[in-house]
């Protein structure tokens, strides 16, 4: 594989990720869309799906890893770290075009959502004092879980535990389904055991922190969230922003070497 072809697999699979990943987290979350208060289990198979359907378009020109801890694991196993710039730079700009791109597909319910009183506070809104006192104390704005996770417990142990936990099961899982032919992927039914094992993570572990297992997954959306001309959108929560980058990676390392030790 080329530099190129790493870029631009990386790129457009994880834009195809983040873009259908996030889509189902604005489908259940924004007012006025069909799929509202559809629940959990919507947003888990809808990652799982949008998992699946990124690896097979970006896998032939990348392998898909769509993730930086995927390529820091693999990076380790095979110490060989010439290309991981390269993946994690067509990660990162595919994660904020993806989180672009459900911006616009769901732009008309987004301005609904982010002008309608009972969500954003106004006069004679029941919760008006909770959603200031929400947004003073934690800098999460009320569609910022669209584009990024967040803890429902405040806990840096935990919450960082938690992802370090996520991400060694997804990575093991990869690790131990065995590549493709040209050796830098997941083949095809890795790749659908591997949806369904983000499935898995999502209703297992996903409870407590909403389950990143991917830096760039949460950095790139977040970002994209800081610059969107979104009305009273409210903070993009920085102060959190390193749990769903660092967990990961401490995952992934962890994963690679049980892995290098058990498996290889």
């Amino acid at each position: 594989m080329s530099s190129s072809d790493i870029f631009i697999g990386e790129t457009i699979g994880t834009a195809v990720l983040i873009l259908l990943g996030g889509g189902v987290c604005a489908a259940v979350t924004l007012k006025a869309s069909k799929a509202r208060n559809a629940g959990w289990l919507a947003i888990t198979f809808g990652w799982g799906f949008a998992v699946l359907t990124a690896v097979y378009i970006s896998a032939p020109l990348s392998g898909a890893h769509l993730n930086p801890a995927v390529t820091l694991a693999l990076a380790i196993k095979d110490n060989d770290w010439s290309n991981v710039p390269t993946y994690w730079a067509g990660q990162l700009l595919g994660a904020m075009i993806g989180a672009a791109l459900v911006w616009v597909a769901y732009y008309g319910q987004f301005h609904a959502h982010l002008t309608d009183h009972e969500i954003v506070g106004g006069p004679g809104a029941q919760a008006t004092k909770t959603k200031a006192v929400e947004a003073q104390e934690t800098g999460a704005g009320p569609v910022l879980g669209v584009f990024s996770t967040g803890p429902e417990v405040r806990n840096v142990v935990q919450n960082l535990a938690t992802e370090i936990i996520g991400t060694v099961v997804l990575v093991l899982a990869i690790l131990t389904q065995g590549l493709n032919d040209n050796g830098n992927g997941l083949g095809t039914i890795g790749a659908l055991i591997t949806s369904l094992v983000v499935v898995s993570i999502g209703l297992s572990l996903g409870g407590p922190t909403g389950y990143a297992i991917n830096p760039a997954r949460d950095l790139g959306p977040r970002i994209v969230h800081a610059l969107l001309p979104l009305p009273n959108k409210g903070g993009s929560d920085w102060s959190y922003a390193w749990i769903p980058v660092v967990g990961p990676l401490i995952g992934a390392a962890i994963a690679a070497g049980i892995y290098n030790v058990a498996f290889a």
